[in-house]
């Protein structure tokens, strides 16, 4: 697998803004298992008011929410997409993001890098944030 390095990205005003604004996030790749980064990030996201909403091949619910097995499968609006999931995947992510058309951020974890995916989502209107955890980046600019 080769790195990319974010060409697209968001700064730290526009990350603040993406935190602002948003309500409902759809957590792709979000595992029950608690030892994984995405179950504390989307427990995390949930304790700090944010609406989250499981997408996950598997289980009913997550954290108390119901699981959806794909994007275009939630029949409510979703402002943010925070991808745990691997950078080919992010085409296709892209794309579902488009067909929804209610989808503001397209944000992909640490270390995940798509700069084809950015742009595409980026050309349709997203705000974009790459290779940065959304906890973390939440914890630095309101802990």
């Amino acid at each position: 697998m080769e790195c990319e390095f974010p060409t697209v990205n968001s700064n730290k005003d526009e990350i603040k803004e993406i935190f602002e604004s948003v309500k409902t996030i759809a957590i792709l790749g979000l595992s029950p298992d608690e030892s994984k980064a995405s179950h504390r990030v989307a427990k995390y996201l949930q304790s700090v008011g944010y609406k989250i909403i499981p997408v996950y091949p598997k289980e009913e619910t997550i954290l108390g929410e119901k699981v959806y097995r794909s994007l275009v499968e939630i029949p409510f609006e979703v402002d943010m997409v925070d991808i745990f999931r691997k950078p080919a995947a992010f085409d296709a992510i892209a794309d579902a993001c488009i067909e929804r058309g209610d989808i503001k951020v397209f944000w992909g974890q640490l270390a995940l890098v798509n700069n084809e995916a950015a742009k595409k989502a980026k050309d349709a209107g997203m705000k974009v944030v790459q290779n940065h955890c959304t906890m973390v980046e939440h914890k630095a600019l309101y802990s």
